[in-house]
C-alpha cells in the first residue's frame, strides 16, 4: 500500500550535513563496486575520505 500524500510517518534520513543534489561519479576498477558494497557504512566513510582528501591539498596562497 502506497504512503498518502504529505504523510508525516515516512522514512526519514539521519545525516550529519546536506546532500549536494548532484552524485560524484567515477569509474573503478573491476569488482570495486560489489567490493565497496559489503563494507558497512561504506558511503559516509568515502564522504569522509573525499573531505579528507580536500583537507590535504596544499594551499595556493
Amino acid at each position: 500500500m502506497p504512503f498518502q500524500k504529505n504523510n508525516q510517518i515516512g522514512a526519514k534520513k539521519i545525516l550529519k550535513e546536506q546532500l549536494d543534489t548532484q552524485p560524484i561519479c567515477f569509474k573503478g576498477r573491476l569488482g570495486q563496486k560489489d567490493k565497496l558494497k559489503t563494507v558497512p557504512n561504506w558511503q559516509e566513510r568515502l564522504r569522509e575520505f573525499v573531505d579528507q582528501l580536500i583537507c590535504d591539498l596544499p594551499k595556493n596562497e
